[in-house]
This record gives structure tokens, C-alpha cells and sequence, in this order.
């Protein structure tokens, strides 16, 4: 670690090492915007870990500026208070606290803010649709000022720094570039008039709180749509918005219409917006934040050697693990539990209204899931070695209890192992070494090659017997679906160099998808059927984007509302949800239709007179974020 704890000065900040968690949805806090106990507890957990600085989620700096319920605000003085609670523990843990102005424009509902969106221009947001308000220029001097009226109250709740989010296609990025902005007058009609908004913004805010308070400014560099922000171009607003008095600039990429540049997916390489920060960096010689994918304390710290930072971002990271600084710092990287790009953070805010992460079970909960020591020590007996099994152990052992870990296989992972063959979802191993290691720190005794049966239990005789069995494949009911050329999907994701030959995948699920893009990339022809309308069902949307985007540029053919019904040595006939026949042709055949539970060994000991518990997909098939969050509650009852 050359750079990444060294220190950094910006102003009369003193920042203690480069690491920084931007400002990430959160949605702990009350439906209205006020502060709860959840989130205080979640920002100082955050700060504990060890980054240099802590950005609040976005604040909303007016009523109809928010972009969903649950969103933090600070557009009245009412709200000072809670965002104190913030600043204070946040600091109290060693961090400097920040907070990132917000005005979500277009990018809302009318159901969310009970009239119509303002925007620079007539043009809606192409995710939400639905009718926006041009601004008026009456209009727009008035939210200038509701920025300033924020800045104060931000200096007053006890933020050191502010950010202003000119990014991710919210109010200021829709004024900024050309594919929102398509105004006539002084705010839009060329480079200068797109920029003044933000200029007026920055000026107003250095107004009030004067030159020697810090200002970063949140910009989305590229946008990736046609007529959309390129980097060249951001740097030319970028030097508007410097000589307005911004100190530093945090560099992301997208907007509402590509939102995996927002939150990128495993998909997509680490640190992948770093070029961008370092062309901004050297052309306006002024610090910059970078941020995109940097979940690795190695990566974070070459940026920073190689030139394309000052300050590196870690959002999802210290989510995953808000350790992760302290562990990087004393040098325990494997005891670090490290982002996977996922996106179920993404998705559980939208699925569920609240943030929950897949490595982290506690996130979100940190209070209710604190690990106590045990006030009996007992014999536990874990049959599984998955990762709810893992969970369950490892927590478990924390606490106490002597534990004791079957797998029938020679490796621990469980459904892990096949679902981190393929180069893209490689990181996933990262969670099996984390686990492991956890394991073994809590003296956990792993016993590999063990097929448990009753009589194994009975021979252990432990306290508590924890069935983390899994799920076995479950094959439809199609005539020739024993021939040589079948294959469960585990038998291609098995980190071998897959052969290259023309494959029918049956099965359009995520598992499926998955596959198909596994083998096209490797340069198989690929069918992908799928007997619902589309494809992808259950997939995070962001994730689902990129991916079908993928199997499309690979010429991956989708048939959907199709089913098999005959399989031959040369290919498969599918049959329509119509009763159309249709023969494609295939080498092989890969099955990935599903799961059912592996029950035998919970039918065979629960009368047997033990505590017997099941966890993850041998209750029913279920996701890898639910099978660990089931064992990580089970072993902290235990």
C-alpha cells in the first residue's frame, strides 16, 4: 500500500488516508426524510471502518427535488437536527463528514412529489416517462437559492464538506448536457448556457459559506448515449465550474438512461472509469475523487500511484465490509468480505425499499445482528458446506460453540463453485475464501468427502444438527432428455475451457442466461429457450441489462414461450406456447431449468429426538443472498 494511506490535505481538511465512501441511497431513514437510529448506526459503522471521509447520502435541497420516499432532506431547517446525529458519530469515529446536495429533476414521479417533475427542457425521463415542467428562469434562480439555503443548514448540521451532484442524469446533469437540455436561452443553447446553472449553484454556495470551505462537484463524465456528455466536453464545463470556486471533483459516468455506468456489474472491469478521473485530473490540475468498481484495496491503491486520483471511492465496498479499510491498513486481506458487484443492493432498494446487501447480511441491520457471545457452549453439527452452511458455522463458532462442518464433495462453495467458473463472475470466489477463512480464525472443523447420513448423526451425537443440504437439478419431463449430448449446467461451469460446439441452452432463467453467455463468449453458437416471455426473470435490472445486451452482441438466438419436447443426437424440437414446432439445431444441450430441495436427510433425522434446523435451498430453492442471511441468523441464535 504505496499511497493509499497516505495522507492527503484539501483546504483545512486533513484527511488521514485517500479513502472515501461517496454517497450512497441508504433508505433507513423515515418515508419523510427524518434521521432514524438505523441510519445514525449505519453511518458510524461506516466511519468506524477507517475511511478518511464519509459523504451522506444525497439531500434533497427541495420538496420536490427527491427522487423516492425514504430519501434524506434538507430543504428545511427541521432537518438539521437529525443530520447533526449523523455529523457527530461520524466524526466521533475518526472521519470527516460530508454531505452531497441533491435535486433529482426529471428523474421522479409525479406520484412521489404530487406534480409535475421540473426539468431544463420538455423532454421526460426516459426510464420514469411522463410529463415535466420546463423551468422557468424565475424558477431556476429560486432553487439557486434553495442550494444556498442548504449549504448553510449542511454547515450547521456540522458537514466539513459539500458535493454537489451535477451527475447521474439528476436536475444539474439534465441542464449540463445536450441530450436533456434543449433550451433556447441563457441556460441551455451552447456549452456556456448549459453550464450556468451550475456555475449560478456553486456561486451561491460559496456566497454563503465563503472561499474557505470545501466544494467538490459530482460530475458524470460520459453518459454513453448518443448526444450525450463526453469526457472532452466535461472537462471544458468542468473548467467553468472550477473558476466558479468548486476544490475538487468526484468523477462517475451515466445517466437515467444507462444506469450500469452508474452502479456497475460484475460484468464490467474494476475501476472502470479511472481513465476519465486522470484525463480530468491532468487537464484542470485540481484533485480528484474516482470512483466505479473499486472494491480492492490493491486496485484502489495503484490508481493512486499511477496518477488517476487523489481520493478513491469506495460506496458498495464499505457496504459489503465497512472494515475494509482497517483490515487493508493492518494488512488482513483475506479477512476482508469484498463486494461482488452484485447489485443487490441496487435491487432490494427497489424490490423491498430497503438496502441489503448479498456478502453482507448485517447490513442495515447492524444492531439486531451483533454477534454476543453464547451462554451455553454446545456441539453443533453443520451438514453443508454452501454458503448459508458456511455462514451458519463460522458465526456460530464465533460465539462459542464447538462446531463441526460435512461436505460430501472434496471442495466447500456448494452452487458457488459452478456459479464462479466463468471470468465474469470470478469474484465470487472471493466470498468462498472469505468464508473459509472466517472458519478457520473461529476453529470450525471442516470435513471434506463426508456424505452424512442418520447413522452419521446419531455417531456424532451433537446439541444441534444444522441441515444446509442444498438443492439437486430438477430435468423436464422431454423425450431424450437422457442422451449422451444432455448436460446439467454445472458440467460447462465447471472451470474447464468448454468445447466449442452449437449448444441449445434450455432455460432462460439467470442460471441460464448466464450459461448461454459463458459459451458464446468462449465462440459457441447458442440458442437460449425459455418457456415464459422473456428471459432473465429474477436477474437484478441493472445486471439483466447488460447481460442480455451482452447475449445480443454474441449473437446468442432467444426463443421465448417455447418449450422442448424432443431431443435428438442433432438438436431439439420446441414447441410454442401456439403449438408452432421448431428444430434447432445442437451439438449439446445444456439443462438449466431449475432446482429442488435435497429433503432426504431432514426426513431421515428429525424424528431422531435432536434441534434440527434447515437453512437455504434444501427449504426451497432460493437466492444466494437469502441462503447466507438465513445462516448468518441462525448462528448468532444458536
Amino acid at each position: 500500500m504505496q499511497r493509499l494511506f497516505s495522507p492527503f490535505r484539501l483546504k483545512g481538511l486533513h484527511f488521514k488516508n485517500r479513502i472515501v465512501m461517496p454517497p450512497l441511497a441508504s433508505f433507513l431513514l423515515e418515508k419523510d426524510g427524518t434521521v432514524t437510529e438505523k441510519a445514525v448506526e449505519h453511518y458510524r459503522m461506516r466511519a468506524a471502518g477507517g475511511p478518511a471521509m464519509v459523504i451522506m447520502e444525497a439531500c434533497a435541497v427541495s420538496r420536490e427535488g427527491i427522487v423516492s420516499f425514504h430519501q434524506a432532506r434538507i430543504d428545511d431547517d427541521r432537518f438539521i437536527e437529525g443530520l447533526s446525529r449523523v455529523t457527530r458519530v461520524i466524526r466521533s469515529e475518526g472521519a470527516i463528514p460530508a454531505a452531497q446536495l441533491h435535486h433529482g429533476g426529471r428523474q421522479t414521479s409525479s406520484k412521489i412529489i404530487g406534480r409535475k417533475p421540473f426539468a431544463p427542457s420538455s423532454l421526460p425521463c426516459p426510464a420514469i416517462q411522463g410529463e415535466v415542467e420546463p423551468l422557468t428562469v424565475a424558477g431556476i434562480r429560486e432553487l439557486v437559492e434553495k442550494f444556498g439555503d442548504a449549504a448553510v443548514r449542511a454547515r450547521e448540521a456540522g458537514f466539513e464538506m459539500l458535493e454537489i451532484h451535477g451527475a447521474h442524469g439528476y436536475l444539474i446533469n439534465q441542464f449540463l448536457s445536450p441530450y436533456s437540455n434543449i433550451r433556447k436561452d441563457a441556460y441551455g443553447r451552447d456549452l456556456e448556457g448549459r453550464a450556468r446553472f451550475a456555475r449560478e449553484i456553486i456561486q451561491e454556495v460559496r456566497k454563503r459559506l465563503g472561499s474557505a470551505f470545501p466544494l467538490s462537484f459530482k460530475i458524470s463524465a460520459q453518459e454513453f448515449v448518443p448526444g450525450g456528455l463526453t469526457v472532452e466536453e466535461s472537462i471544458a464545463l468542468l473548467k467553468i465550474l472550477v473558476q466558479a470556486g468548486i476544490d475538487i471533483v468526484q468523477v462517475s459516468a451515466g445517466n437515467d438512461a444507462t444506469p450500469e455506468w452508474i452502479c456497475q456489474p460484475m460484468f464490467m472491469e474494476k475501476a472502470c472509469l479511472a481513465d476519465s478521473a486522470k484525463k480530468i485530473r491532468d487537464a484542470l490540475h485540481i484533485p480528484v475523487m474516482s470512483v466505479g468498481r473499486i472494491n480492492d484495496p490493491f486496485v484502489a491503491d495503484r490508481l493512486l500511484v499511477e496518477g488517476k486520483a487523489d481520493l478513491v471511492c469506495m460506496g458498495r465496498g464499505l457496504l459489503a465490509d465497512p472494515e475494509l479499510p482497517k483490515k487493508a491498513r493492518e494488512g488482513r486481506f483475506e479477512d476482508i468480505r469484498t463486494c461482488i458487484a452484485c447489485n443487490t443492493c441496487m435491487a432490494s432498494i427497489f424490490k423491498k425499499g430497503r438496502v441489503e446487501c448479498l456478502v453482507n447480511p448485517t447490513l442495515g441491520r447492524e444492531k439486531e445482528m451483533a454477534i454476543v457471545s453464547a451462554k451455553q457452549t454446545k456441539k453443533i453439527m453443520v451438514v453443508g458446506g454452501g454458503p448459508g452452511g458456511m455462514d451458519a458455522a463460522w458465526v456460530a463458532a464465533k460465539r462459542g460453540h464447538r462446531v463441526d462442518l460435512f461436505e460430501k464433495h472434496d471442495q466447500l462453495g456448494g452452487l458457488l463453485i459452478p456459479g464462479s467458473a466463468t471470468p465474469f463472475k470470478r469474484e465470487l470466489l472471493n466470498l468462498i475464501r472469505f468464508q473459509k477463512r472466517q472458519m478457520a480464525k473461529y476453529g470450525v472443523r471442516v470435513h471434506l468427502n463426508r456424505k452424512i447420513g442418520p447413522e452419521e448423526v446419531r455417531h456424532e451425537n451433537p446439541h444441534v444438527v444444522v441441515l444446509a443440504t442444498g438443492a439437486e437439478p430438477v430435468y423436464p419431463a422431454v423425450e431424450g432428455i437422457e442422451n449422451a449430448n444432455v448436460l446439467p449446467f454445472s458440467a460447462v461451469l465447471n472451470g474447464d475451457r468448454p468445447p466449442v460446439q452449437e449448444t441449445v441452452v434450455i432455460g432462460g432463467g439467470p442460471t441460464g442466461c448466464e450459461v448461454a453467455y459463458h459459451l458464446s463468449e468462449q465462440g459457441s453458437p447458442v440458442t437460449l429457450v425459455e418457456a415464459l416471455p422473456r428471459v432473465g426473470k429474477g436477474l437484478e435490472a441493472i445486471t439483466k441489462k447488460v447481460l442480455l445486451e451482452n447475449l445480443k452482441a454474441n449473437g446468442v438466438r432467444i426463443f421465448t414461450r417455447f418449450q422442448p419436447v424432443r431431443i435428438t443426437a442433432d438438436g431439439v424440437t420446441v414447441t410454442s406456447d401456439t403449438g408452432k414446432e421448431h428444430f434447432l439445431r445442437a451439438e449439446r444441450v445444456v439443462v438449466a431449468t431449475g432446482t429442488r430441495p435435497d429433503t432426504g436427510l431432514y426426513e431421515a433425522v428429525k424424528g431422531m429426538g435432536f434441534e434440527v434446523y434447515r437453512i437455504g435451498d434444501c427449504v426451497e430453492p432460493r437466492s444466494l443472498k437469502e441462503a447466507i442471511l438465513e445462516g448468518a441468523r441462525l448462528g448468532r441464535i444458536l
